[in-house]
């Protein structure tokens, strides 16, 4: 199994302006050039256009981690390609992945934050449709390197050549979703690997999206082996386990309450709900090594899934915390992991 971690650069609590946005920006490089040290597999950077967040241009962003790491495997978390032009979503990442040596992928995602659609001129009312079409475009732009295409909601394509081309011919795709069964099915009727984000409630809840996706993939079909899963959460790791939920309370009860996607109407998360969604059956990886990996593992019982994602610099957790995170992951988390899997 792959693990990595993947970021928003949410603001910590009352942070805002220029001078908080480039102590973030410059912490994730920082972090994903220890991630890229440690031995960790992926790191991903998600986009946002509020004051909460440091990362609009998230792009931009992967290109300096680029330059500052070596090995570990790039990604969007997600891309919202609702509101984005897939013609320029395709060059960005396939020029990421020329200065990273082939190291890009592209996780797409409707958005369940939704600032960006006014900002770049659509309608909400236009969410699920702008959604499928630009998909349609983007997996066309995957296949052909001219192209002839025409949809509702941009101009037409007449036999125009998208350059620069990945690496190796073709750009990972990955489908980021939050367990509707539309999003299963609409994953595996393309073949395409899915990234499931669980963030709230007893992971056992999804088995039948995860099963859902797999059997629409196989009957369209696609080949098992690509049909790749990847589960995402909330995740803090600390030597010991009572000091790891300790200090992680604040931060989190601050990102559930102020960084979602209705400012307005944030979850005031209480103690009790937090040791349950931190239980063994819960969603919310916290504690030692060990209690991480065995929650790993358990939830692989459920998926058998390829790829663990953890957000772990929520909530303007300090940089010290996240890099021993990144560590403790790296050497404690992971050889416990592929022990217990056999690779």
């Amino acid at each position: 199994m792959e693990i990595g971690i993947y970021t928003f650069g949410d603001l910590p609590a009352g942070a805002r302006g220029s001078q908080a946005a480039r102590q973030r920006l410059k912490e994730i490089v920082a972090a994903a050039k220890l991630a890229d040290e440690a031995g960790l597999h992926v790191f991903g950077v998600g986009e946002h256009h509020r004051s909460d967040y440091a990362v609009s241009a998230h792009t931009v962003v992967l290109g300096a981690i680029a330059a500052a790491t070596r090995r570990i495997r790039l990604t969007s978390a997600v891309t919202i390609l609702s509101s984005a032009d897939p013609v320029r979503v395709f060059e960005d990442f396939a020029t990421l992945d020329l200065l990273s040596d082939g190291r890009a992928e592209l996780m797409a995602g409707r958005g369940a934050f939704v600032e960006s659609f006014p900002l770049f001129g659509y309608a909400l009312k236009d969410y699920e449709a702008l959604y499928n079409e630009k998909l349609e475009l983007l997996l066309q732009l995957q296949a052909n390197e001219r192209i002839t295409w025409a949809g509702q909601f941009r101009q037409p394509l007449h036999g125009v050549e998208v350059a620069p081309r990945p690496l190796s011919g073709k750009l990972p795709i990955w489908i980021g979703a939050g367990g509707t069964p539309q999003s299963a099915v609409r994953a595996g009727t393309a073949g395409l690997p899915l990234n499931l984000a669980n963030i709230g409630g007893e992971p056992a809840r999804f088995k039948p999206f995860i099963d859902l996706y797999r059997k629409t993939g196989l009957a369209a079909g696609h080949a098992p082996q690509d049909l790749k899963v990847a589960i995402s959460g909330h995740l803090h790791v600390q030597k010991n386990s009572q000091q790891a939920r300790e200090e992680f309370f604040p931060h989190y009860a601050h990102y559930m309450r102020h960084n979602l996607p209705q400012r307005d109407a944030g979850w005031e998360i209480s103690p009790t709900e937090y040791a349950q969604l931190g239980s063994p059956l819960g969603s919310l990886f916290v504690g030692s090594p060990h209690e991480i990996a065995d929650k790993i593992l358990y939830e692989h019982s459920l998926f058998g899934h390829q790829r663990f994602l953890a957000q772990i610099d929520i909530g303007g957790m300090p940089f010290a915390k996240v890099a021993t995170a990144i560590e403790l992951l790296a050497t404690e988390v992971l050889p416990r992991v592929r022990s217990a899997l056999g690779s």
